[in-house]
């Protein structure tokens, strides 16, 4: 229990036996177990031992954060001629909707099981955090038969605000435990990244990948450029930028990423109708609580591959970015399909 409330754990199993584990604090994912080449099954999601652990921890470990993904700039917003000012929790900036309990991952949601899956929901009130608007959110996941777990986000508002969901879920295809990810094979369908400050607050335009450590255009191992002498790399002591989706359409689900693991032979294949991915290698993953199997997680042992709109998208009118007003439906549906 944490602040009196209970934490549960939802089991989603399909025909041949793979699992997905989800609970209703943070509305995260804690566990994806699939199988290798040669059947073999393995837990491909990091997370922590204890139950405790996941209680306003550092790395939002598979849990969906909010009411704004990555970081708004000062932590300052305007709408409809008012200035909202919202806490600083990342240098001088605001992530993932505040410290603590502020952020919708530390936070308990309601459950709703259904068939193949489970809903959660929140409601947000006017005010919160410092957002305007009473806020009802939606996560829904399915588990299928042929492993693709499918996230449907949602969220409805009664006054304008803004809002930017996705989840944070850490990828390692050999296993929760099995050490880095820097051999793994990443392809992003993204020929453009957002240039930041060293605060990681997006600068001018979009650049071209082409020619620099950024380019994901034909698979190569994460690690090959990550220590690369290069200011997007310099800033977060790797990976932890937004690449712009190719041919992005409003309402269109496509392929954005995908992740292979050759001793194994997994693949994971991510699609979604976000404008952007945010690649997150793990970089600050030294000192977190111990994983599922009670080993020390370190620096680089895995990925997170967050679809969600730009950072800072408020403050940047020449972004693909609309606020949320009443009467409308803000959705990003995010496909892991497993093979």
């Amino acid at each position: 229990m944490i602040n009196a409330e209970d934490i549960r754990l939802f089991s989603i199993v399909n025909a041949d036996g793979s699992e997905v584990i989800l609970s209703n604090l943070g509305a995260s994912i804690v566990s994806i177990v699939v199988p290798d080449r040669e059947g073999k099954l393995a837990d491909v999601v990091l997370g922590y031992r204890n139950p405790e652990d996941y209680d306003t921890d550092g790395p939002c470990m598979g849990k969906v954060p909010g009411r704004y993904a990555n970081r708004i700039a000062a932590g300052r917003f305007t709408l409809g001629g008012k200035e909202y000012q919202l806490a600083i929790n990342n240098g001088p900036n605001h992530l993932h909707g505040g410290p603590g309990e502020q952020c919708f991952a530390n936070r308990i949601w309601k459950a709703e099981e259904i068939r193949d899956g489970v809903i959660f929901s929140l409601d947000s009130p006017d005010g919160d955090a410092g957002y305007p608007g009473n806020l009802h959110v939606e996560a829904r996941y399915t588990w299928s038969d042929d492993h693709r777990l499918t996230l449907h986000l949602s969220a409805t508002s009664d006054a304008e605000t803004v809002v930017n969901l996705t989840n944070h879920a850490y990828f390692n295809l050999r296993g929760e435990d099995a050490g880095n990810v820097l051999d793994h094979g990443l392809k992003l369908f993204a020929s453009r990244y957002l240039p930041t400050d060293e605060t990681l607050i997006p600068q001018g335009e979009p650049a071209s990948v082409k020619g620099t450590p950024m380019d994901f255009t034909t698979e190569k191992p994460i690690g090959r450029d990550l220590k690369a002498d290069f200011p997007a790399l310099n800033y977060g002591k790797g990976y932890d930028n937004c690449f712009v989706v190719d041919d992005w359409q409003k309402g269109l689900v496509q392929p954005v990423a995908r992740l292979t693991e050759a001793i194994t032979g997994r693949r994971l294949t991510v699609s979604t109708d976000a404008p952007g991915i945010q690649v997150y290698t793990g970089n600050w993953l030294e000192g977190c609580p111990q994983s599922k199997s009670g080993k020390a997680y370190h620096d680089y042992d895995g990925v997170a591959l967050e679809c969600q709109a730009f950072p800072d998208s408020p403050n940047r009118p020449d972004f693909p970015f609309e606020t949320l007003k009443p009467g409308e439906v803000y959705e990003n549906t995010i496909v892991f399909a497993f093979e």
